[in-house]
């Protein structure tokens, strides 16, 4: 066995192999970025090594550093992770040939299954069914859409290398073809290198389902069950189970040595999944989409199951072992349900975020495990993933776990900036979701009906007392700043708004060792309703309790004289106080400025400075963890860019200005009336498809 072994990411997942590192007495090396100088596993590791600034291109993806780091630290072999260079057989090669065991299977496997086209033709060769379509290597876009009409609408863009759904487009009609080619090359071209499509049918109302596969290099291989990955937004997978709700035990069977032959036909070394597509109105059948040569995201729900610890059978494959394990000693006990917590902010499509982690609060109880990276202080920037940590939990049914994972999620607090986990707790309480009728398209369907929660009068007058609190008090009354006076306290009065530009006032009385509410309203306190609610503040550390009129309620907060972020149930409320000479409702809409909707980079200028623009066209095109977004404009006019292709821009930033044009009935180029920019994600199709 390894002595030494080196992690080739960061994040939650080296968090999660340096655990089994340590669990096996092996020596750990963690590689880190500029940016990630004081992150958790850079601690974690029993050694680090700077590979460069905060780029990928110039750190985690710097072949010739990861191996110098290696060398450096006597690390006899190197743990990929998932992303970065986990699938890049250059990089499996280059290990080989510097002497350096690479934790996963040969470069050739990765090849062959790293393209889609040819992974495609290889199983099919092994009689694996897959999905119709035409896949051939290098057709241009006149010959895709020669063939679009024989493979009928609507159809599925998929680019041949790379994976996680970027560069994937459902199409509707013939209309829309020849644009969304463009667009798939184009992202296929930055996420991988590589912008070779190919065309496939688009399965309706489809689920996916993937094997878990383990093979050694003395020719056994297993399967150890599969896992429903239909919960996808964007071809992103969100929320993972095993064992799947929809296959029955034949079925099972069928699909699991169909995986086991998937890896057969490449001579599979190592820990592996392979993705089939099922009709949804047709459990029985299933078609190959692609094999993923690393270690899912998604893995922990299989060792829930399954009791195996799918790192630690990695690393015995690599250093030579044979598997102990045979097909019959895999068992599925229980359920496992697992939930992806991201950076990013759902009620706005879904944006990135990130930023400061002022505090974060992660579940515990029985069945509830977290695999993460975040920490209080934890800067989160948009070089990287958005993915910020993993909840899991395990039940002896679906349902167990799906309740275990509900309580999980409001026992999550991040508090600093938005994240999916209120999200993530609704879509797990829809009724299709409850009863297993899952399919890749339904978040897409459901999505508007999800309720997210908004600050109500109850959260304005806890922000106001906490607000109250954090100004502290002093027992010189000359320096308190409650509104002490002789005799009777002055109020004092909070006006407050919501991120969400909700609008509240609180008027509080008494001291700030004892205060009370005397009210709350959007105008000014109206005798008539005025109520004195007595009000107790209990802090310890960032938790803070909030008792008002006897009835209490916890939450996680950060809290300052003129704003509180309090984080209850996964939902953030960030609530500040509003100052005389500060309005809440900001100019954007009144104005034609085009600005950043998150922190990212331009990653297109669509036109010029100086061009005409109408209303609707794209004028930039902005890229934040691993995501386009298109800035178009909602009026006509000149265009004035204040941001090129490169530029690192911050949200809210001034990317553009337009000039418009006097129209009749309206103000012309002094007060026109018109719109703020929008911004639309080109990967979110109506209907979903399944996905690598």
């Amino acid at each position: 066995m390894f002595r030494t072994v080196l992690i080739a990411n960061r994040g939650e997942i080296a968090c999660r192999v340096i655990r089994t590192l340590r669990s096996m007495g092996i020596r750990s090396v963690a590689v880190y970025s500029d940016a990630d100088a004081g992150a958790r596993h850079v601690r974690l590791a029993d050694a680090a090594v700077r590979l460069g600034p905060a780029p990928a291109a110039q750190s985690y993806l710097d072949i010739d550093a990861v191996l110098a780091a290696a060398r450096s630290t006597g690390a006899e072999a190197i743990h990929p992770g998932y992303g970065f260079l986990a699938e890049n057989a250059g990089f499996a090669q280059a290990c080989d040939d510097a002497g350096i065991v690479f934790i996963g299977p040969s470069a050739e496997s990765i090849r062959v299954m790293g393209d889609k086209i040819t992974a495609k033709n290889a199983v099919e060769a092994r009689g694996v069914p897959t999905v119709p379509g035409i896949a051939k290597p290098g057709m241009t876009n006149e010959e895709l859409a020669a063939a679009a009409g024989g493979i009928g609408y609507p159809l599925l863009i998929k680019p041949s290398a790379g994976g996680g759904g970027k560069g994937m487009h459902v199409v509707e009609s013939a209309e829309q073809l020849a644009g969304s080619l463009e667009a798939a090359r184009r992202e296929a071209a930055a996420s991988f290198g590589d912008d070779t499509l190919f065309l496939e049918r688009y399965v309706l109302t489809p689920r996916h389902i993937e094997v878990q596969i383990l093979a050694d290099a003395h020719g056994n291989v297993i399967h150890l069950g599969e896992r429903e990955c239909s919960l996808q937004r964007r071809h992103q997978k969100v929320i993972e189970e095993a064992p799947s709700p929809l296959l029955d035990e034949a079925t099972r069977a069928r699909i699991g040595e169909a995986a086991c032959e998937t890896a057969r036909s490449v001579g599979y070394r190592g820990a592996g999944t392979v993705e089939f597509i099922v009709p949804a109105d047709a459990p029985d059948e299933f078609f190959f989409m692609e094999m993923n040569t690393r270690l899912q995201v998604e893995h922990p729900v299989t060792e829930e199951v399954t009791g195996v610890d799918l790192v630690e059978q990695q690393l015995r494959v690599a250093a030579g072992e044979t598997l102990e394990l045979e097909q019959d000693d895999i068992v599925l006990d229980g359920h496992s349900i697992e939930t992806r917590i991201y950076a990013e902010d759902p009620a706005a499509g879904f944006l990135p975020t990130g930023g400061l982690v002022e505090h974060v609060r992660h579940p515990e109880g029985e069945g509830v495990r977290v695999d993460t990276s975040l920490e209080d202080g934890l800067l989160v920037s948009v070089d990287y993933d958005p993915m910020l940590a993993k909840v899991i939990t395990w039940g002896r049914d679906r349902e167990e776990a799906r309740r275990r994972m509900v309580a999980a999620l409001e026992d999550t607090a991040v508090v600093g900036f938005t994240t999916n986990v209120e999200f993530l707790r609704a879509l797990l309480e829809l009724p299709d979701v409850v009863d297993g009728n899952l399919d890749t398209g339904l978040i897409a369907r459901e999505f508007n009906g999800l309720e997210f929660a908004t600050p109500g009068e109850r959260e304005f007058r806890e922000a106001a007392l906490l607000m109250d609190a954090a100004r502290g008090s002093s027992a010189d009354p000359w320096r308190r700043r409650d509104g002490w006076r002789l005799g009777e306290s002055a109020p004092r009065r909070f006006p407050l708004v919501a991120a969400d530009g909700t609008t509240h006032t609180v008027l509080l009385s008494g001291t700030v060792d004892a205060p009370a509410v005397v009210s709350a309203a959007d105008t000014k306190p109206d005798a008539g309703r005025t109520a004195t609610l007595p009000a107790l503040v209990t802090r310890r550390g960032q938790e803070v309790a909030v008792t008002i009129g006897g009835v209490g309620r916890s939450f996680t907060a950060v809290v300052g004289p003129e704003g509180v972020q309090l984080t209850r149930r996964g939902a953030l409320f960030d609530i500040r106080r509003v100052r005389a000479d500060h309005s809440v409702h900001g100019e954007a809409e009144s104005t034609p400025t085009l600005t950043s909707p998150m922190p990212g980079t331009v990653l297109v200028t669509s036109v010029e400075d100086g061009t005409t623009v109408v209303e609707g066209d794209p004028v930039l095109v902005v890229e934040a963890m691993k995501m386009e977004h298109v800035i178009r404009s909602t009026v006509a006019g000149t265009v004035a860019l204040n941001a090129a292709v490169g530029d690192a821009v911050s949200r809210g930033q001034v990317l553009a200005v337009i000039t418009p044009e006097a129209t009749e009935g309206t103000d012309g180029g002094d007060g026109s009336d018109v719109s703020s920019a929008h911004t639309e994600n080109p990967e979110s199709p109506e209907k979903e498809g399944s996905v690598a």
